[in-house]
């Protein structure tokens, strides 16, 4: 047997040597990044013009619940970032066997959290914006790069550490919210933002869950003195749809989560057990967030409570189990190149989606005409033509080996 390569000087030691992607993951990843980049396929408006059909009920998984809950389109960025996390270990041990110490490694992920950052304050900047920047810091580029460079000091360490930093971070953000007060009898709810459709979603509660109401939290308080250090056209009073800069904080329990299951991926247990136990720890995430939903603070995805940390943390868990037993374990590898054609390139799609569509909606209408777009069904037909174009673009990318990374 070859004895192993020593590691470079300041390189942490890593698990056995496996395969240098996980396949899985890409196709994981294509499937959310697709199902984003689709813009929900504007369901709601055919479910608009359609009533009495079954499209209002599809429509339902293609949007934001309004506060409280969860619905299939709340899970991509919990699975975003996540998978973020599961990729760690991976691009780390390639890295590592490249020669580059861990000090090297730490400045990428510094460059590469600044760089995501300065990405996300870009795309707040753009249509819309007054022609002026926006430092506003919940888009999920944004979210990842604040919290991406504490991944690498959590790497390799025992799953009992890094259980209790993630549990510590849970307990310490719910304790920041409980501790503040919560918001007086009489406040005008409606002059920050909360309107009748969050009123119905659960964004105004009583007794101990007020301390988590929409735009009367600490996070919203944060942001209140934070975002108006940055020069800005008019001061800063609330985000319209209750996100915040602090959702960094619990959402790194997320990405905490996804590097504990990366590492479970590349370790040396065999591909059953593996997925045994991704499926009983997805559950106990899940359970613990359904109990922590009804007694200790709401499941909110909008400021990322613990609940929704772990209740999201388990459903994601789950998909990635499913997506590594059809995948790695069953060998169905045909056709997820569908999807890893997507997943290879994450960051063109993202941002070819944000600034992209509109440009190309136009486009189509010019060369196709106005009738395939006219009618209930018009938005939808533009919104999947899109979406093909985008995947036709990857797909040519992904042929010549062209990989947009950061």
């Amino acid at each position: 047997m070859t004895p192993e390569p020593q590691a470079a000087a300041g390189a942490r030691p890593g698990p056995p040597a496996a395969p240098a992607r996980l396949t899985s993951l890409d196709a994981f990843r294509g499937a959310i990044m697709l199902y984003m980049a689709s813009h929900g396929l504007s369901l709601g408006r055919v479910a608009q013009s359609l009533p009495d059909s079954i499209w209002p009920t599809l429509a339902w998984g293609f949007e934001h619940v309004a506060w409280t809950g969860c619905s299939p389109w709340d899970l991509i960025q919990p699975a975003f970032m996540f998978m973020v996390g599961v990729a760690v270990p991976y691009s780390y041990a390639r890295r590592a066997e490249e020669g580059h110490t861990f000090r090297r490694q730490f400045a990428h992920a510094l460059v590469r959290a600044a760089v995501l950052v300065l990405l996300a304050v870009f795309l707040a900047s753009g249509v819309g914006s007054g022609r002026t920047t926006r430092w506003e810091f919940t888009n999920v580029l944004g979210q990842i790069g604040l919290g991406y460079p504490c991944l690498l000091f959590l790497l390799n360490r025992r799953l009992s550490v890094q259980a209790a930093i993630t549990a510590a971070i849970l307990v310490g953000y719910w304790a920041l919210f409980a501790l503040y007060p919560a918001p007086a009898a009489g406040f005008a709810y409606a002059g920050v933002g909360v309107t009748p459709t969050d009123l119905a979603g659960g964004a105004v509660r009583e007794g101990f869950f007020a301390h988590w109401n929409k735009n009367s939290n600490v996070a919203a308080a944060f942001d209140l003195w934070f975002l108006n250090l940055f020069p800005r056209s008019s001061p800063f009073q609330f985000n319209p749809g209750g996100y915040a800069t602090l959702n960094f904080v619990p959402s790194l329990a997320t990405m905490i989560l996804g590097l504990m299951s990366g590492e479970l991926l590349r370790g040396p247990r065999p591909a059953g057990e593996k997925v045994r136990r991704l499926l009983w720890g997805g559950l106990g995430l899940v359970l613990v967030g359904v109990v922590a939903g009804y007694t200790v603070c709401p499941i909110v995805k909008r400021i990322w409570t613990p609940s929704w940390a772990l209740f999201s943390g388990g459903l994601v868990v789950w998909l990635l189990a499913a997506f590594y037993w059809v995948i790695d374990v069953a060998s169905y590898r045909r056709w997820p190149q569908f999807l890893v054609v997507v997943g290879m390139n994450s960051i063109a799609i993202y941002l070819m989606s944000q600034l992209m569509r509109p440009w190309m909606g136009e486009v189509l209408r010019t060369h196709l005409g106005a009738a395939p777009f006219t009618g209930a069904y018009g938005p939808m037909v533009r919104d999947l033509l899109t979406l093909g174009v985008f995947w036709v673009i990857l797909w040519w990318m992904h042929r010549r080996r062209i990989f947009l990374r950061i």
